[in-house]
């Protein structure tokens, strides 16, 4: 397979690409912290990589930031030859980052005076799985699974990425029950959901946004009322009715998810008989609508 280097090493260090970097190095800290002041504080594991990492630290008191970078280091040379240098600069970065915070931020595992697993496992999986999703909206990458899923993807476009998580993850849990008991194991487990949850939480943005399309022969009066007083875009799509063969102009607008109601009211308003359907959008990019955290 050809490694793919179309991408210059001053596309990567521009002015986008130091603030993706400048991020990245913020989301594996915040990441850092979940991990030893939660985590390691209640004995969990985590998934992928650092979850092998902190079962090597619980037996050998080895830390986890070295093993992590120590497991990477033939999967980043594997990744400079089969994905291409972007991802690779990145993840190595991540790596790194990573794997220096984890060590620095050792000691913080002492500071809390709570033992309650529960809580320990949830706020670990909030803060770790923040810190991944900032590391992944910024194009990074911490190594590990993200590795081995991006090289397969590329030979398999079909397979399931997925499946190499869970069997990891897996596996992971199940290591964490023998060493450490069953009712560890379910907490980790309670942990990497709530990770998993966030990361994708993250990556989404919180700025949840609607997706409007509406059919009403107030055409005109809608779609100025929306842009007058909700300063939102509209898209005039053409359709034609299936039983009745007439033509239609349908409306298609993004409102947040505060302006649904007021949209709802004006087309009521408007037109009482107008048809609306509402759809969830997991992103939107372009003008009007800016993402929060970043």
């Amino acid at each position: 397979m050809r490694r793919c280097d179309a991408v210059n090493v001053k596309d990567i260090f521009n002015k986008e690409g130091i603030k993706n970097i400048f991020f990245i190095l913020v989301g594996t800290f915040i990441s850092s912290i979940g991990i030893n002041m939660f985590l390691v504080h209640a004995r969990l594991l985590s998934g992928g990589v650092s979850g092998i990492a902190l079962i090597i630290q619980y037996f050998t008191k080895f830390p986890a930031g070295y093993t992590i970078f120590l497991l990477n280091i033939p999967l980043l040379i594997l990744s400079y030859k089969k994905v291409n240098l972007r991802f690779t600069i990145f993840t190595i970065i991540g790596t790194a980052a990573l794997s220096f915070f984890l060590v620095l931020t050792y000691s913080v595992r002492n500071v809390l005076l709570i033992n309650d697993p529960l809580l320990l496992s949830l706020y670990g999986g909030v803060l770790n799985g923040l810190g991944m999703g900032i590391v992944f909206s910024n194009h990074g990458s911490t190594g590990g699974l993200d590795i081995i899923s991006v090289i397969v993807k590329k030979k398999y476009d079909n397979f399931e990425i997925g499946r190499i998580s869970f069997t990891v993850n897996f596996i992971i849990v199940a290591l964490g029950a023998i060493f450490f008991g069953l009712t560890s194991a379910l907490y980790t487990l309670v942990s990497m959901y709530i990770t998993s949850y966030m990361v994708d939480k993250t990556i989404k943005g919180f700025n949840r946004q609607k997706m409007v399309l509406i059919v009403t022969d107030k055409v005109e009066e809608v779609s100025k009322e929306i842009m007058d007083t909700l300063h939102r875009g509209v898209t005039l799509l053409h359709g034609e009715g299936a039983y009745t063969g007439v033509s239609k102009k349908v409306l298609y607008s993004i409102v947040s998810l505060t302006q649904l109601p007021q949209l709802k009211l004006i087309v009521h308003q408007i037109d009482p008989n107008a048809f609306l359907s509402i759809l969830d959008v997991s992103e939107v990019h372009g003008k009007g609508f800016v993402r929060e955290l970043f």
